[in-house]
């Protein structure tokens, strides 16, 4: 669906950032694309809200054209669409084209270890902005990195009870990542690497036992009425790609007032995103209770078969960043990552992590107005 004019109002003269003042110019318009439907927090904030706050603080100037769901691009191919300026801005999950972003998916390894989006979405956006091993796989691929999507950790979502390593054996679950694929098969599951628009799909047939992806999902895609069993285990969290993806020839084309309405609309759209993603996590599972599924803790056999996993995950990542993805110096990425996250535990500190004001603006303070001038002009 064509969402260039929205019905969401955003209060952009409520932002703590300040409007700019963008030089009267021919119009720019653009196609934005996010696969998720509308009502997904990384399209309704990422996407739609976002595509308001450009044009209102572009004061015009700037004309986003936004798509939403499957209709334009499926999810496997906004990278190609990005690339062939079918698209100039577009989310793309890594996770999808592990041999073109080896790189983001060695990071994303570590997903499997966190369970704090909203430090996540900080400080990977900090690294993938910054990190020079990380830079080159965006300048290689022909995109510009404006930002970073982060979900809550995964949950499973089952049509019969997996409460421990037994109901879990011989189970069909949709997984996203190898790491979490790896713990399924220790587990004695049989991990299914489909994208999460096909959930639902396979639930009802039966071709899925579970699914695992965030707990938003029971309402925003209906997935209580195809699994009435939700297992509050903790499955990992995932960051990589990137949430605004930029066509290169796009972003060179831009003048310096036009990138900085998309740095400032970006700080403002993700912190809200990410904030608006927790609170839907959290309030779908009361409602999955209303419509009478069951949520479970998971038992004791089972969270210690992900803690165990965790730590040897943690141990062997540096390996699987050099022999898997063909990462040179693995250390020196990883570790750079693992500060990166360190560095915004600290700074969000105190933070009111609800206030998305303060937020967005912390954004911009430690990320955005610390990029060189030319950012993403290769």
């Amino acid at each position: 669906m064509n969402f260039k004019r929205t019905s969401l109002a955003v209060a952009v003269s409520a932002f703590v950032l300040p409007a700019l003042s963008v030089t009267a110019q021919a119009e720019t318009s653009f196609i934005a694309n996010s696969f998720y439907d509308q009502q997904h927090p990384h399209s309704r904030y990422g996407y739609i809200e976002w595509a308001e706050m450009v044009e209102e603080l572009s004061g015009g100037e700037l004309a986003p054209e936004v798509y939403t769901g499957t209709v334009l691009l499926a999810p496997r191919a906004n990278l190609q669409g990005i690339q062939d300026n079918i698209v100039q801005v577009a989310h793309h999950a890594a996770i999808y084209t592990p041999s073109e972003m080896p790189v983001a998916n060695a990071v994303q390894e570590l997903g499997f270890n966190y369970a704090d989006p909203l430090v996540s979405i900080l400080a990977v956006t900090d690294f993938s902005m910054n990190n020079p091993t990380q830079l080159a796989e965006w300048e290689d691929l022909g995109i510009v990195y404006l930002g970073a999507y982060s979900t809550p950790p995964y949950v499973m979502f089952c049509r019969e009870p997996v409460r421990n390593l037994e109901e879990l054996r011989g189970k069909r679950i949709r997984t996203a990542g190898s790491t979490v694929s790896n713990w399924v098969e220790e587990a004695g599951g049989t991990p299914v690497n489909v994208p999460s628009s096909e959930m639902y799909s396979g639930l009802d047939r039966g071709s899925l036992d579970c699914a695992t992806n965030a707990a938003n999902d029971l309402i925003d895609r209906s997935l209580w009425e195809v699994a009435e069993h939700t297992t509050l285990l903790p499955t990992g969290m995932y960051w990589s790609g990137p949430q605004w993806g930029f066509n290169e020839g796009f972003w060179a084309g831009l003048n310096d007032e036009e990138r900085d309405v998309f740095k400032q609309a970006t700080a403002q759209a993700m912190t809200r995103m990410v904030v608006q993603f927790i609170a839907a996590a959290e309030s779908a599972i009361e409602e999955a209770k209303e419509h009478g599924n069951n949520v479970y803790e998971p038992e004791d056999d089972l969270m210690a078969s992900v803690e165990a996993f965790r730590e040897k995950a943690l141990s062997g990542v540096y390996d699987k960043a050099r022999d898997e993805y063909g990462v040179e110096d693995p250390e020196a990425l990883i570790d750079d990552f693992l500060a990166t996250i360190d560095k915004w535990q600290t700074l969000l500190e105190g933070v009111d992590r609800t206030d998305e004001e303060a937020l967005a603006q912390l954004a911009m303070d430690e990320i955005y107005s610390k990029l060189p001038a030319d950012y993403g002009i290769y």
